[in-house]
């Protein structure tokens, strides 16, 4: 550095999650700071999950709106999320991410069966800013037993940004980690990991309205949805070599729209509606769907779920679904309106003993009405179990877990100790919803395709939208 005192302005976001409307007052004030600052003062960064196929816009196009959105703002570099590692293949990532101007930095990630990162992905990166050496480091959470099934490698975290860390202290004045890894992995990193200046952070939606400050690492966030963008000032003091963070996040809500954005987001509102119009399924019955009750259609779903898993039952719960269908032509937009969430089926071994404390569970409200968020769930209540497999009669007089008078498994009486495989969702075993379905063993994922992929080929299956009629629930 050749100036006693250099200030650099640090803009940073995380967990946008496709919210598009906030992304573009964000990209309004970004605009306007841009008026107000030096390109070479000027820092903008992403922490991951910029992306989420919930979003219309983002799964019609395959997240081409999402790259054009990231090039338009011009962030300097980003970090991957579990919501762009997870739910796109190496080979769409790759498509993305290959021509976008904009360096992705994460360590922690390398293809499986190699020691390196693909050629769009780097560890580390060093950007320099009036006269500023900066380093930059990303990692992202590692779900390697996911990560795996999709021909990553997902490492440590922090023994990694250790390594990157003292690599890059040699060549950079001031060191950024690119975090999405959630706040307790920032405070365990910026307590265990010595030389960090500052940690942007990500995952669990955490909001940092001024930066945390433990040892002499400072830990800014932004919340989620993009309803808050950080707004820092690093003074560098050469003399002293010293980093003075200043400044924190601020609310998105009253800033006005951006109208080069507004045009993007149009044109790629066109495209998504016209890709995602096409008929995917002909009903010549409707099929209804209830939160509360078994329904017909997310009896076809855990009939769907089953299959796939190869599994003796198939359970899932019935909120996943947020409306029937009708008779008539099903397009791709509406099976993605109705089925949102980036869900994906998961086999595992219960016993019969877990299976009906689950089972009794549903007949409950307060487990029927709960409302989630996260753990990739976008519905709106977790709503009642829906089964293929089983037979269960319940005397709703009785008391509470103590409803089911009888419950057989493809014609056979449950048997408390045994074990069975089921075929139920990955959100459950992430310890959310019915909790006793997550305490399973043996558990094995299904990826790519999320539920909705599986929901579209049921639907397409004469035999079985005649049995997903019949019921699976017997109340006496």
């Amino acid at each position: 550095m050749t100036d006693p005192s250099v200030t650099l302005t640090l803009l940073h976001t995380n967990d946008i999650h496709s919210h598009f409307e906030a992304v573009s007052q964000i990209a309004q004030y970004i605009a306007e700071v841009r008026e107000n600052v030096d390109p070479n003062q000027l820092l903008l960064l992403d922490c991951g999950d910029f992306m989420d196929r919930f979003r219309m816009e983002t799964e019609g196009t395959e997240a081409e709106v999402n790259r054009a959105l990231l090039e338009s703002l011009r962030y300097d570099a980003i970090v991957i999320g579990n919501n762009e590692g997870l739910t796109y293949s190496q080979e769409s990532l790759e498509k993305l991410y290959k021509q976008l101007p904009i360096p992705v930095v994460c360590a922690n990630m390398k293809i499986k069966n190699s020691s390196n990162p693909p050629d769009w992905m780097s560890p580390t990166l060093i950007v320099e800013k009036s006269g500023v050496k900066i380093g930059i480091v990303g990692v992202t959470a590692a779900f390697n037993s996911f990560y795996d099934l999709l021909g990553w490698e997902a490492q440590d975290p922090i023994a990694v940004v250790q390594q990157c860390v003292e690599q890059l202290r040699e060549q950079a004045d001031v060191i950024i980690l690119l975090s999405h890894l959630g706040l307790r992995m920032d405070e365990r990193i910026a307590t265990s990991v010595d030389g960090i200046d500052l940690i942007l952070g990500g995952h669990t939606h955490h909001l940092l309205e001024t930066p945390l400050v433990i040892g002499s690492t400072a830990i800014s966030a932004a919340g989620k949805y993009g309803q808050y963008i950080g707004h820092l000032e690093l003074e560098i003091v050469k003399e002293q070599s010293k980093l003075i963070i200043s400044g924190g996040c601020f609310p998105t809500a009253q800033l006005p729209s951006h109208r080069q954005t507004n045009e993007i987001l149009k044109n790629y509102q066109q495209l998504a509606m016209q890709r995602m119009n096409r008929e995917v399924a002909y009903l010549h019955e409707p099929l209804e769907s209830d939160p509360n009750t078994e329904s017909s259609l997310a009896t076809l779903l855990a009939m769907a779920v089953r299959t796939i898993t190869n599994a003796e039952i198939g359970i899932v719960n019935a909120g996943q679904l947020l409306f029937g269908l009708p008779k008539g032509s099903v397009s791709e937009l509406t099976i993605h309106t109705m089925c949102p969430s980036p869900i994906n089926a998961c086999s595992l071994k219960l016993t019969g003993g877990q299976i009906k404390q689950a089972l009794e569970e549903s007949l409950l409200t307060k487990f029927k009405e709960l409302e989630i968020r996260g753990f990739g769930f976008r519905g709106k209540v977790l709503g009642c179990l829906c089964i293929d497999g089983l037979a269960v009669t319940v005397d709703l007089s009785r008391a509470d877990y103590d409803k089911i008078v009888s419950t057989r498994v493809n014609g056979q009486p449950l048997e408390l100790d045994r074990k069975y495989t089921v075929g139920t969702l990955d959100m459950f075993t992430f310890g959310v919803g019915y909790l006793t379905l997550g305490h399973g063993n043996d558990v094995q994922y299904f990826l790519p395709h999320f539920i909705r992929s599986l929901l579209t080929q049921a639907l397409n299956d004469q035999h079985a939208l005649k049995e997903c009629r019949q019921a699976r629930w017997h109340f006496s």
